[in-house]
């Protein structure tokens, strides 16, 4: 398995590519001016919105192919097709849970031998640092950590991309639960809200991952979306919103032994998020390590203008 060179266009082929981060992918690997393929799984049946989105992926450029995971062969193909795959497969508890169909891909990555770099889904929390994770959020990390080891088993490059809180499930709502928009009133903030955040667009997410596709500086290693103006505490982003409409939210500060009373009793799903809530806000798991500038995305990649969160919330006005 060569090395892709820095500055060359690459063929990349996209999994998951109609997914919430996956087309976002697919647009900035074309305006980055690779060679860009998309997956297109045979089981999409009669879901239009996909059928639409693939095809409008083709009018920009992108490639379609068949393959389907229940289908080696038509995976192994795909794959000799490309220099580098990227996997945005679903991690999350409250959508589809597709973490461990990678592993299906890694042994299709392995056979075809030509795959010179491999990213597979991440894009959050760092699962490596996540092991103390309260269940059944943890299952998430522990997959995570079951593609890792299987990857690096079958010596296949890899890149790996971490270490945001997506903008739209985070600070478009002020971090409340069970709502996309800002609170008009009230607002909860977790234990004091002095715990450092990272939050990001995901367009810029997809940006970054984009860029690690040819870099060698990237290459087997962990690249961090850490962009130091997003670096926020929860009173912080709060204060962002309340500066730009002019008024102040009444606070409520959530314990952590209360934000956790009720766990058990809720839905598998609610469980999940409320752990990887009070892993992020409570013991601020994104921020509690030291990132360097060779590793963090904003820092390899400066000419990605990121967005900031003021400029973000302004559309919620």
């Amino acid at each position: 398995m060569g090395e892709v060179k820095s500055g060359e266009k690459t063929r990349v082929l996209v999994v998951g590519a109609t997914g919430y981060l996956g087309k976002r992918i697919v647009r900035a690997c074309l305006a980055e001016g690779h060679e860009t393929y998309v997956l297109q799984r045979p089981e999409i049946g009669l879901d239009i919105e996909k059928v639409q989105l693939l095809l409008s992926f083709k009018k920009l450029g992108a490639r379609l192919v068949e393959a389907s995971f229940s289908d080696h062969q038509s995976l192994l193909s795909a794959v000799k097709l490309v220099d580098v795959v990227v996997s945005t497969m679903s991690g999350v508890h409250f959508r589809s849970h597709n973490i461990l169909v990678q592993l299906k891909l890694v042994q299709a990555i392995k056979e075809a031998g030509n795959v010179k770099r491999f990213i597979p889904s991440e894009f959050g929390m760092d699962p490596p640092r996540m092991e103390h994770a309260l269940p059944p959020g943890r299952e998430t990390f522990d997959q995570k950590m079951e593609v890792r080891q299987a990857i690096e088993a079958a010596g296949i490059p890899y890149t790996y991309v971490v270490g945001a809180c997506f903008a739209a499930y985070f600070a478009g709502n002020l971090s409340q639960m069970e709502t996309l928009l800002p609170p008009k009133k009230e607002v909860n903030i977790y234990g004091d809200g002095n715990v450092k955040v990272v939050f990001a667009d995901e367009d810029d997410i997809a940006k970054y991952t984009s860029k690690t596709l040819n870099d060698p500086r990237t290459l087997n290693k962990t690249v961090y979306v850490r962009p130091p103006d997003n670096v926020l505490t929860h009173i912080e982003l709060v204060q962002i919103w309340e500066k730009l409409t002019g008024y102040e939210l009444e606070k409520t500060n959530i314990t952590a032994k209360d934000f956790l009373s009720n766990i058990e009793h809720m839905e598998i799903s609610q469980q999940a998020g409320i752990g990887h809530f009070y892993h992020i806000f409570y013991e601020g798991c994104l921020t509690d390590h030291e990132v360097g500038e060779d590793e963090e995305a904003s820092s390899l990649y400066p000419d990605v203008k990121y967005k900031r969160m003021d400029d973000y919330l302004r559309m919620f006005l």
